[in-house]
Order: C-alpha cells, then sequence, then structure tokens
C-alpha cells in the first residue's frame, strides 16, 4: 500500500527535548513520493510486461523529481536558459550520489518510449520486474534523503540547547 507522505512528514513535533528535528518536504515532494509508491504498487499486479515496465520506469522518475522538488535546479549559465534535459541528465548535478541511478533509469528511458509508442516484445516480465525492484529501492533511498535533512527548532541554538 502507498504511504502518503504528506501526513508522515508534516511538521515539527511539538515536544519540549532540544534534539534537531526534520524539515518537513515541500508538498509537491510529498505527492511526488506517494504517486511512484502508487506506480510501483500498479507495475506489481500489471499482467502486461510492458506495461509494467513503464510504470516501474514513471515511479523511478517521479522519485527523482522528488529530489529535484526539494534540492532545486542546476544553475543557469550566463547565456541563460539551457536545452530542455531529462530529469536523469539534472539529478547527479543536484544530488551526485544519484549520478548511478540516474545512468541506470537514461538507459530504460528509450525502451520506455518504445513501449509508450506501441511496440509489442521490448520488455519481457524479468525485465520489468528487474526494473521495478530497481525503482523500488531507488524510492527507499529518496524517501531516506529527505528524512535526514535535519533542522533545529526555532527555540533552540545550533548545540540543541534551549535558546535564551
Amino acid at each position: 500500500m502507498a504511504t502518503d507522505w504528506r501526513l508522515v512528514m508534516t511538521g515539527l513535533p511539538t515536544d519540549v527535548h532540544p534534539v534537531p528535528r526534520r524539515a518537513p518536504a515541500p508538498p509537491a515532494a510529498l505527492d511526488l513520493l506517494t504517486q511512484a509508491e502508487r506506480g510501483l504498487d500498479e507495475a506489481a499486479v500489471l499482467p502486461d510486461p510492458g506495461e509494467a515496465f513503464v510504470a516501474a520506469h514513471l515511479a523511478a522518475l517521479r522519485a527523482a523529481a522528488a529530489v529535484l522538488a526539494v534540492r532545486g535546479r542546476p544553475e543557469l549559465t550566463p547565456r541563460g536558459r539551457r536545452r530542455i534535459r531529462s530529469v536523469w541528465e539534472v539529478l547527479p548535478e543536484v544530488a551526485p550520489e544519484f549520478a548511478e541511478w540516474s545512468v541506470l533509469f537514461a538507459g530504460s528511458a528509450d525502451r520506455r518510449a518504445r513501449i509508450e509508442a506501441g511496440i509489442r516484445g521490448v520488455a519481457t516480465r524479468a525485465d520489468a520486474d528487474e526494473l521495478r525492484r530497481a525503482a523500488g529501492f531507488f524510492l527507499r533511498l529518496v524517501e531516506e534523503m529527505l528524512l535526514r535533512q535535519p533542522v533545529l527548532r526555532a527555540d533552540h541554538d545550533a548545540g540543541g540547547r534551549a535558546a535564551k
């Protein structure tokens, strides 16, 4: 079952312990995580391997988009706007720890496009299952990254002590 991250990661707790707390992720990122989770659930039950492959790839794409929603976009060059690039090209610039994942999912994007164009036999059940497992692992890493963004409560200093 998909986790609704808007319910899990909202606001700061109101307890009195002076410990670092996690900043809530932006609503757009939480929505993308929820959609990615649903996509993985769908990929697990779709009977057609091509459709399952597409659902798994889109789940990974949404997880990557959640990272971009939190980390922002890369800086523009002095010349202004850059050409349109895929999330898999941008992700390593804003989250270098996901560079290898970008390579993996960029490599499966062409297959997804062929499946979406109606070409049959592009992905086997094993291909779809492998991509679904990879997308699931990637989603968990993204969720972990979003939960690791510490912020101190406003009434405490950087050492975790109550502010005077």
